[in-house]
């Protein structure tokens, strides 16, 4: 690294080379454009970087080595040298079957991860059949109604073979109690269920608003499921707090990187009140990023990451496990930066911003269809997604290293500039009494609200350019194949739902649901019963509706 006088040196060199070299070039022919900003941020991107914006740097402290504190160049030794990321292709197709189909497909073409979308009345905790659904069964997802469907989906997939993730948040209990009972059916040893269920209720309330209860009885079902995952299930991990979806509502980079280690620090503090030992669970935390266009923006906002939350763990919660200390990630691709002008432009983006996650040291990763501007994707389009991580893999050269970034004045500079954004944002949020308070003052939603607005009226001025919408525009676009779930889709799952409703022991249903109802009224850890509810053939409904008669509805604007 370079000393006090070695910077010094190069910070004269550079004011004679700006004056000498630069200056007469500036005179003839100008720069492209007055200004130069990162992505999402608005941080100015200085011409030329050297040591001098990096200082002076102690390795060990700041930078450190793979698998070791602070992880800023990654959490294990020899990264994708040993084992690639997963490659995690998001995946839900209406029915359980159709989604059993794709699932097949997929692993015949070298996935390695499933993961599950669900439709909304799932997410919701809402049955096919609920007055609530009409005209959503199966549109964003599959529609998972009972164990029934869970067990259709993964027919004939070796549970101890596969990593599975879930993005469900507020009935995550459910469905990773009916992905339990389908392993306990199948005899998989709990132990050997490996995968992630996302179960992030905080950025609900921020980004998305697919909530059911209100945020306290929600924390208590994310610090059981901590409780009970720990004991029963410890290679799940129990909890994927995301970034991703602050960031598709319009935040900055560091802006998702401090409100995402916020719920973080929420959740850690709510277990922690519960009586777990931050050890005990802190192993089980995930987390999930979004990966944008900006690639030197992105691999910096991860390393960021990483470095800040060994920090947070080391020196505001005591954890002593390494593992408790190492920022695990999936990443997504942008699916808000997909157009529906010129689909084909989002290979391209989505090939960059997959780089990005790559070489910014992600766990696993999804890269979007080119169509899902515009419907689920199709086969087509999914397995061009899948053979850009597969050639990012292979064929480029980017895994073949660790953390191939590093030392680029430029990158390291970025890392240090969104690590002090966002530890200053995170301030503030301490300030206001934590993210469940920030969030119930609307504080953190119009942060990212300012932002979203921002840059929407950059694009609408011209300002920012997105090729094939405001620059580079066609006149006419070709016929493009859509995925489509149509009303007799829909119709069928209501009624394989009402089969199950017809040939199971209601008495047994009605036991299971007063148990699960009584435990939530009082103490106890929730998930055994909801175990049990599940495999005596209640619905997602009944049994979110059980829930919903001790704990309320939360409405949105309400007083957290």
């Amino acid at each position: 690294m370079f000393d006090a006088e070695d910077l010094a040196d190069i910070r004269a060199a550079k004011d004679d080379w700006e004056e000498e070299t630069l200056a007469p070039t500036l005179d003839r022919f100008g720069e492209r454009k007055e200004e130069f900003t990162t992505d999402t941020d608005g941080h100015e991107i200085d011409r030329l970087y050297t040591p001098d914006d990096v200082g002076e740097r102690d390795y060990d402290d700041d930078f450190g080595f793979p698998g070791e504190e602070p992880y800023t160049r990654g959490v294990y030794p020899t990264m994708y040298r040993g084992r690639l990321w997963t490659m995690r292709q998001y995946a839900g197709m209406g029915t359980a079957r159709e989604t059993n189909e794709r699932y097949q497909y997929l692993i015949d073409e070298g996935q390695t991860g499933l993961s599950m979308a669900f439709d909304l009345p799932t997410q919701m905790g809402y049955d096919s059949d609920a007055g609530m659904a009409a005209g959503e069964v199966g549109k964003s997802g599959v529609a998972i109604d009972s164990i029934h469907d869970m067990e259709t989906v993964f027919e004939g997939i070796d549970l101890e073979e596969v990593s599975t993730s879930m993005t469900i948040n507020a009935p995550a209990s459910i469905l990773l109690a009916m992905y339990i009972a389908v392993g306990d059916r199948k005899g998989v040893d709990r132990e050997d269920l490996r995968g992630t269920i996302q179960n992030d209720v905080l950025k609900e309330y921020v980004a998305r608003n697919t909530y059911i209860y209100p945020p306290e009885p929600s924390m208590r079902i994310i610090t059981d499921i901590f409780e009970f995952c720990a004991a029963e299930v410890p290679n799940f991990n129990t909890i994927s707090i995301s970034g991703y979806h602050i960031r598709e509502a319009g935040s900055s980079a560091a802006q998702e990187i401090a409100f995402t280690l916020g719920d973080g620090i929420e959740y850690v503090e709510r277990a922690l009140d519960a009586g777990l030992a931050v050890d005990e669970f802190a192993p089980q935390l995930s987390f999930f990023f979004a990966s944008y266009n900006n690639v030197f923006e992105e691999v910096a906002k991860f390393r960021a990451a990483r470095r800040m939350w060994a920090k947070i763990m080391d020196e505001r919660f005591g954890a002593e496990s390494p593992k408790s200390k190492q920022l695990k990630f999936h990443t997504q691709t942008a699916g808000s930066t997909l157009t529906a002008q010129q689909i084909d432009n989002n290979i391209v983006r989505v090939a960059y911003q997959a780089l990005a996650g790559v070489l910014g040291g992600t766990q696993s990763l999804h890269t979007n269809g080119k169509d899902e501007a515009l419907a689920l994707p199709t086969e087509e389009s999914v397995r061009t997604a899948l053979r850009t991580q597969q050639i990012l893999a292979h064929e480029s050269g980017a895994a073949d290293t660790i953390d191939p970034l590093a030392g680029s004045y430029y990158v390291e500079s970025l890392t240090d500039e969104l690590e002090e954004e966002a530890f200053d944002i995170l301030e503030s949020v301490d300030e206001r009494g934590g993210m469940l308070q920030a969030i119930d003052d609307q504080w953190v939603q119009r942060e990212v609200q300012d932002v979203a607005f921002e840059r929407q009226r950059e694009i609408e001025s011209g300002e920012r350019t997105i090729v094939g919408v405001n620059e580079y525009q066609v006149d006419e676009e070709p016929e493009v194949d859509i995925e489509e779930v149509t009303e007799e889709d829909q119709q069928r799952q209501r009624e394989r739902l009402q089969e199950v409703r017809d040939g199971r022991d209601d008495s047994t249903v009605e036991d299971a649901l007063a148990a699960l109802h009584d435990a939530a009224a009082g103490e106890e850890n929730l998930m055994p019963y909801i175990i049990d509810a599940v495999k005596a053939e209640a619905t997602t409904g009944e049994i979110a509706d059980a829930m919903r008669d001790v704990f309320g509805e939360h409405q949105g604007g309400a007083t957290l």
